[in-house]
């Protein structure tokens, strides 16, 4: 297929390109190097030191003698995305290609107003561009599981057939999200439909967990190939954060009680996913929703494995509960199905002590790149 990723230099986005460039796809990134920026924003790096994006596509066009074509532009300007439709013609269009982060989002208001309207105005381009030039194609959109919040119901994978006054229909699930973030996809999502319904477009909608692990084999080819780490209050993901915190003799830094529960995934099986959807495209008019995760943890069982391994490796730590800068349940009732892609023939990397192990291995190794003043959260829901 001709693939084309959005977000393409992202901590998802580069992994998967590589992966699906290995498969034999024609791959292309397009992308606007926004995420390298907001680490200069705010003053934050990625624990592994990254190459530029051309030294990334030149690296792996070396070891592997595929090539990645380059589109470098903003999603929110409607003729960098109209030309890279009509100069590559996709056959699938897999958008990793927005702000990901809750706490970027809540740092106030600019940062919430900016998060809206690069998410939703850039989909709503990569929306028309496939109506006017890729009708035909399909739409693999990562979106992600913290669209449907913690209700006190079993999360379906994205439709819930409801009965009320003697008449029932499928309707989209409910959605609870729990940030500016969250919002902006639970607003992509229902743009989505929309033109699935009204336009005839295909799209398969990934809610996806917590992303864990940093890399995929392709990604450890060359130095120049290595994935982004993040560990530090805004970007970092929870078990990354509390192991490069153990390399660094931080105590794990849980927010709240910790029985903030949520479904994580492995990067590996994140890449897998999007291949498999892209295989199995959906039907002209149909917006499918998988849930794309395969374990749930709550915080507390992450930093309690994380310890554990840690101690392996004589690293001492301790667990300390912090205030909850953000406004959640920290105890709740969650139960989120999750079928659909082991149906299509995943096969997941389960979380396990090696993984860990790899994890708190390159954190070590790394160790004099932590900055322990950008782990405490700073940033604040009220």
């Amino acid at each position: 297929m001709r693939i084309l990723i959005l977000g393409g230099d992202g901590f998802c986005g580069w992994p998967t390109a590589l992966y699906l460039s290995q498969q034999g796809h024609e791959v292309a990134i397009l992308d606007n190097l926004s995420r390298r920026a907001w680490d200069d924003e705010l003053g934050i790096s990625s624990l592994t030191p990254i190459a530029t994006l051309e030294q990334r596509v030149a690296a792996w066009q070396h070891v592997s003698e595929k090539r990645i074509a380059l589109f470098i532009g903003d999603l929110t300007d409607f003729e960098i995305v109209r030309a890279a439709f009509e100069q590559f013609a996709p056959d699938a269009i897999v958008h990793f290609g927005e702000q990901r982060s809750a706490p970027y989002s809540m740092i106030d208001r600019q940062h919430a107003v900016f998060t809206q309207v690069n998410n939703v105005v850039g989909t709503l381009n990569v929306l028309y561009a496939m109506r006017d030039h890729a009708p035909q194609a399909h739409l693999i959109k990562l979106g992600t599981m913290g669209e449907y919040g913690t209700p006190n119901i079993a999360i379906e994978e994205g439709y819930i057939t409801i009965e009320h006054e003697g008449r029932s229909d499928t309707l989209p699930f409910p959605k609870q999200p729990g940030s500016i973030y969250h919002l902006s996809k639970v607003h992509d999502s229902h743009n989505i439909f929309f033109a699935c319904r009204i336009w005839g477009l295909r799209a398969t909608d990934l809610n996806q967990g917590v992303v864990y692990n940093i890399g995929v084999e392709q990604t450890e080819r060359d130095p120049a190939l290595v994935n982004r780490f993040d560990y530090d209050e805004v970007f970092g993901t929870a078990l990354n954060r509390f192991c490069a915190e153990a390399a660094a003799g931080h105590a794990l830094t849980v927010y709240g009680a910790g029985g903030q529960t949520r479904g994580f995934i492995d990067i590996r099986d994140t890449v897998r996913c999007i291949e498999l959807a892209a295989l199995r495209p959906a039907e002209p008019g149909e917006m499918r929703v998988l849930n794309q995760f395969t374990e749930q943890f709550s915080v507390l069982d992450l930093a309690e494995r994380v310890q554990s391994a840690a101690r392996k490796l004589g690293l001492e730590t301790t667990i300390a509960h912090l205030e909850n800068p953000r406004v959640e349940q920290e105890r709740h009732f969650y139960e989120a199905k999750h079928t659909k892609l082991l149906d299509l023939g995943l096969q997941p990397h389960l979380l396990n002590e090696a993984t860990i192990t790899g994890l708190l291995e390159l954190a070590v190794r790394y160790r004099e790149r932590i900055d322990l003043t950008r782990i405490l959260p700073t940033v604040t829901w009220k």
